[in-house]
């Protein structure tokens, strides 16, 4: 299909790049790519043999698509490889230079977007290839923003899933335990505040708020309360509660669950890109943040 004028617009809307930058992508196809050459003074970021250099790599990267760094670093451009014409650079400017990151997606429709002078970037993949321009930026910048660790959850390794719920499940039972001391210690008269620790309990003796014997009795009813407890908890609401926490970490984390930032009603961005297209979805991302060491 040919690329028209306002195909070409479409994409500088959505990525902020140039017009010539915007057509060369459309030709190339469904891939983006974001590419981080890394030096060590803003002075020679700013040379204009490094942004060319910078560029360069970036137009060989969209042109051969290579799938990680290796693959990037041994490109050939003009005879020598990505990795020959930093190292010769570097010799020129005195100064250690080095792809720092490098992401690619392919996909039927990606969405890229540059925020803080190109020092963060992300991109968005769709599962279709006529995406609004303008909901396609907004989910970019939802990335760039949220940070969002995957698209979807089922993209999310189960190692970290369990991880996840055996923390909420070890937190739930702390608070359950937590209460039950609170409420043990207030039915015998003690300040909760003041027997949480043992510096507290010192500041208490000290003010004169408790006796000894009085912090000593209140250890005894923290330590009975709290193995009462621990033995007789109720599992099935641990589940339900850790369920919920592990629920809301999907809603921080997964992009098509969180709220959409840009949005009025609270709607979660898979909500919003339903009112575009009921079939229309995000199915990856990529996120570069140079500010983040």
């Amino acid at each position: 299909m040919a690329v028209t004028i306002n195909d070409i617009k479409k994409l500088r809307d959505m990525t902020g790049a140039g017009l010539s930058d915007c057509k060369k992508a459309l030709i190339l196809g469904n891939f983006a790519a974001i590419v981080a050459l890394k030096c060590e003074t803003d002075f020679v970021a700013k040379n204009e043999k490094f942004v060319a250099l910078a560029k360069c790599i970036l137009d060989a990267a969209l042109e051969a698509q290579p799938k990680n760094i290796d693959e990037l670093n041994a490109l050939v451009i003009d005879g020598k490889t990505v990795a020959e014409h930093i190292t010769a650079l570097s010799g020129i400017t005195g100064e250690k230079m080095e792809i720092g990151a490098y992401e690619c997606l392919s996909a039927p429709a990606i969405a890229v977007y540059n925020h803080f002078n190109g020092m963060l970037a992300a991109m968005v993949a769709f599962n279709q290839d006529n995406v609004n321009p303008e909901v396609a930026k907004a989910i970019a910048m939802q990335v760039a923003s949220m940070n969002p660790m995957k698209a979807t959850r089922d993209q999310i390794e189960q190692k970290v899933i369990d991880e996840e719920l055996n923390v909420a499940i070890e937190k739930t039972r702390a608070e359950q335990v937590s209460k039950a001391v609170a409420a043990a210690l207030k039915k015998a008269g003690y300040n909760a505040y003041y027997c949480e620790t043992e510096e507290h309990m010192d500041e208490a003796i000290r003010k004169g708020y408790m006796t000894p014997e009085q912090v000593e009795d209140a250890k005894r009813i923290k330590e009975e309360t709290a193995a009462a407890k621990a033995a007789n908890m109720p599992e099935q609401m641990i589940q339900q509660i850790a369920q919920g926490r592990l629920g809301k970490f999907f809603q921080e984390n997964v992009l098509m669950e969180q709220e959409f930032e840009a949005g009025e009603n609270k709607e979660t961005v898979a909500q919003y890109l339903a009112k575009a297209d009921k079939d229309l979805k995000a199915i990856d991302l990529k996120r570069v943040n140079l500010n983040v060491d």
